[in-house]
Order: C-alpha cells, then sequence, then structure tokens
C-alpha cells in the first residue's frame, strides 16, 4: 500500500466527517491505480459537496480508466458545466477536449 493512501486513510478513520481527507484518500488510491476504490471515496466527497468540479472530473476519469465510458462521458459533461460556471478555462478545455474523444 502507498505511503499517500496508507496517511490519508489514517486521517479518514480518525475523522470521518473529514471531505478533504476523503478527497485526498480518493486521489490517492487513483494515482495508485486503484480506481473503484477512488472512484467510492470520491462519489461520497462529492455527495457532501456538489459543486467540487476537481472531484467530478476525477470521478470521470475512474469510471474511464474503468471502462464505463458512458458514465465517464456523464461525469466530464458534469465537470465541464463547473469548469464553465466557476471560470476555470484549463478544466474546461480539459473536458471539452476529454468529451471530443469520447464522443469522436
Amino acid at each position: 500500500m502507498s505511503e499517500s493512501v496508507e496517511r490519508f486513510q489514517k486521517m479518514l478513520e480518525q475523522n470521518p466527517g473529514n471531505n478533504l481527507a476523503r478527497f485526498s484518500l480518493g486521489k490517492a488510491l487513483f494515482d495508485a491505480g486503484r480506481f473503484a476504490e477512488a472512484k467510492g471515496h470520491l462519489v461520497e466527497a462529492l455527495a457532501r459537496k456538489p459543486d467540487w468540479m476537481l472531484v467530478q472530473i476525477l470521478i470521470g476519469k475512474c469510471e474511464l480508466a474503468l471502462g464505463d465510458r458512458a458514465a465517464a462521458r456523464a461525469s466530464f459533461r458534469r465537470g465541464l458545466e463547473l469548469a464553465v460556471a466557476q471560470h476555470h478555462e484549463g478544466p474546461q478545455a480539459e473536458m471539452e477536449s476529454a468529451l471530443a474523444d469520447l464522443e469522436g
């Protein structure tokens, strides 16, 4: 198990309501290639903060890595909506490109 995963698991065990620790664990699991586990934590983090654009995008990346193109497309569309609403040009361009790849 990676050091980051262990560290964020311990943080979350100590404070289960810490949404930043939950996101960080999800990101560490994603980075470790543990996409299904990562998605579970990220979905929970997003449920607690539905406008968290980065989490929405990372969920889509998990879904794509897991082979669920339809779910990834839906997540990327929502990520694009959030990026536009929050004026984040970099993520907006990333989501437009990802959607073009999925739809093309």
